[in-house]
């Protein structure tokens, strides 16, 4: 990924997060994705606490996994996240996809999630 896409990337991040606050009742679920991984946290803004977090580097992932920056890995991720956030009391979130283009992983990790049960 070349420097000017990734100062977008955060610009439009930047501009997303200006409108999109994660309250106690409704936190906001950010996506990070990197080459080889993909890692999702569920954050209640307004207390400035991450509640709950998971990345593709987790033990019982990575064995499922053969790599953790492809589609499949998104799609196992949003699955696994989905049902812990649901376990954990989380159904209703904001969706903040990071700046990130909604196709592939992104889209992948999204769909996974509600599959598995949660809103947004």
């Amino acid at each position: 990924m070349s420097k000017i896409t990734e100062i977008k990337r955060v610009y439009r991040h930047r501009r997303i997060r200006k409108q999109m606050v994660g309250t106690p009742e409704r936190p906001r679920l950010c996506l990070h994705r990197s080459l080889k991984n993909i890692s999702a946290s569920i954050i209640d803004d307004t207390a400035r606490k991450v509640l709950m977090g998971m990345s593709t580097l987790a033990k019982d992932l990575r064995t499922q996994l053969k790599s953790g920056g492809n589609i499949k890995a998104a799609a196992v991720l949003g699955e696994a996240f989905g049902k812990e956030a649901i376990a954990k009391g989380y159904r209703k979130v904001a969706f903040d996809r990071g700046g990130y283009m909604y196709h592939g992983r992104v889209k992948a990790f999204a769909d996974a999630a509600r599959k598995a049960g949660l809103e947004f």
